[in-house]
């Protein structure tokens, strides 16, 4: 009953950004532009895969996944941390705290699964053109986007639900915002086991992810480099450019997190700004690179801007 009790009504204190005086609202307002225009972009590129037809193909479906997530990973964030910066205050309750890390653990997950997926469909347009369309049928096609959250899903729920067995004894999340390491931080239980489950859970998105996307994009090298025709040279290179791009952003943000949180003499402030730029950097450019480098969400863009319809 008490632990019950505990789950539903305990408050939590996060932790804060030494902020000097006057600075709290420029900060606001830039976080907020930042946030509506990743929103903006994002939900952009949601609609004219949704609403044009000449994007209703195998490989839209599967990036569709990808603002989607970007959308999850971004508002499970960072309007809760500008929030706290506006109105001074730095509380949350428990629960919300829990979803709010498990939210941020899906995104984590969930951009190198979407990666892979759509590395693998790029694969078989590029490597087995005359079979795309026998290989990727909306049958495989949704198995893919069911397996990518499924077992995002999966790997994070059984992360989470081993904290369910240790006991919580403190209050303090060492963090702007909510994650699975400063939960564990709460406890006072042997945490090895949670250690352990969250290494392998990262050992196998990142290895299966990096297999799959290591495999395609080397079997498209190579039937770049035998193939003479010229066209289906552009088409690889058009199609690869952005998903590689996105890949190097993320895991580029990634390490300089990692790294911060590697060296003592790094303030603690720019810790916590390098934790917040994985779920922001990626978001923020992910729409932009594809609109970019793929050039037919880029024409079917400029079609409906030109004729002034909506989308």
């Amino acid at each position: 009953m008490e632990n019950k009790s505990f789950w539903f009504s305990s408050e939590l204190t996060l932790n804060t950004f030494v902020i000097p005086p006057g600075g709290k609202y420029p900060i606001f307002l830039l976080g907020i532009a930042i946030y509506f225009f990743s929103i903006v972009c994002n939900l952009t590129l949601l609609s004219l895969i949704i609403l044009k037809r000449n994007l209703h193909k195998p490989m839209y479906f599967i990036l569709f996944s990808l603002p989607l997530n970007d959308l999850i990973g971004i508002t499970a964030m960072l309007p809760k941390v500008l929030s706290d910066i506006v109105t001074e205050t730095n509380k949350v309750y428990y629960p919300l705290c829990v979803l709010q890390a498990f939210l941020l653990h899906m995104y984590g997950g969930g951009i190198l699964f979407i990666l892979a997926a759509m590395s693998f469909d790029r694969y078989a347009a590029i490597c087995m053109p005359l079979r795309y369309s026998s290989v990727m049928t909306p049958r495989v096609v949704i198995c893919i986007i069911a397996l990518v959250w499924g077992l995002d899903f999966v790997l994070i729920v059984s992360l989470f639900s081993l904290q369910s067995r240790l006991p919580r004894c403190k209050y303090v999340v060492m963090n702007v915002f909510c994650d699975n390491p400063s939960l564990l931080k709460l406890t006072c239980g042997n945490t090895a086991v949670n250690n352990i489950i969250g290494l392998f859970n990262t050992a196998v998105i990142q290895a299966a992810s990096v297999s799959i996307q290591a495999f395609s994009y080397v079997k498209i090298l190579i039937a770049c480099v035998v193939t003479r025709r010229s066209d289906t040279k552009t088409k690889a290179v058009n199609t690869c450019v952005a998903q590689l791009l996105i890949l190097i952003i993320f895991e580029i943000v990634a390490t300089f997190t990692i790294l911060s949180h590697r060296f003592r003499n790094v303030s603690a402030d720019l810790q916590k700004i390098m934790g917040m730029l994985i779920f922001i950097v990626p978001p923020l450019l992910n729409p932009i690179v594809y609109g970019l480098y793929t050039s037919e969400i880029r024409n079917t863009l400029l079609t409906v801007l030109k004729n002034r319809v909506p989308i």
